[in-house]
């Protein structure tokens, strides 16, 4: 058996892209695959659960988590800071476990920088006209952040570059099957085991 490491699946792309419906999507399909757990600072919401919407720290002790160089990525956002733990990513990745990281692009970008190995996905929206009507359509956000939101949606799509895959995504299901696929590619990849395939044969090879 070739040891296979978990994959980093880091996914982004514009609010009302769909990415969170996708992933969702994906974990549901694959028990194998986990959703990495944010770290912040803000206060827990209604029903939300520490170590399973966010880990919820003070301010000191996110601080303390900076210093000492734990996070992939950090950033605040309004009064608050928002980061990416790496020992517990690190670990799933070790045992071989997958774990999407459903992320903006200024963080995946400090991921990719700490993480090259990580598997990069852009999802798009079919068209901006949709995109605008996702938004809408989500009645959570007031006009003027839905006017935000879509002006900043192709400055967003602006940054594709930085990423190895891009989703189209029209319908959930066809794109939860697109990104099935791009595992299953990332998976097979030879440099990502050549080492490991030669050392097994050649230890079957001395054996025989």
């Amino acid at each position: 058996m070739i040891k296979r490491k978990g994959l980093l699946l880091v996914v982004s792309g514009p609010s009302g892209a769909g990415k969170g419906t996708i992933c969702k999507e994906i974990i549901t399909r694959n028990k194998d695959i986990k959703l990495s757990v944010s770290a912040t600072t803000r206060k827990p919401r209604d029903g939300e659960i520490h170590g399973v919407n966010y880990f919820f720290l003070s301010k000191e002790e996110f601080q303390k988590m900076v210093d000492n160089n734990e996070f992939f990525e950090y950033a605040k956002i309004y009064d608050n800071y928002y980061g990416t733990p790496k020992s517990a990513i690190m670990e799933s990745l070790e045992n071989g476990q997958d774990v999407i990281l459903e992320i903006e692009m200024q963080g995946a970008k400090q991921v990719k920088e700490v993480y090259p190995e990580g598997v990069f996905i852009f999802v798009l929206p079919p068209s901006l006209k949709e995109l605008k009507s996702r938004i809408v359509g989500r009645g959570t956000e007031t006009l003027e952040e839905i006017d935000k939101r879509f002006s900043c949606a192709f400055e967003e799509i602006k940054k594709i570059s930085d990423y190895n895959y891009f989703i189209i995504n029209k319908e959930v299901s066809k794109s939860a099957d697109e990104l099935q696929e791009i595992i299953s590619a990332e998976k097979n990849k030879v440099t990502r085991y050549k080492d490991n395939i030669i050392d097994k044969f050649k230890e079957e090879l001395e054996k025989c």
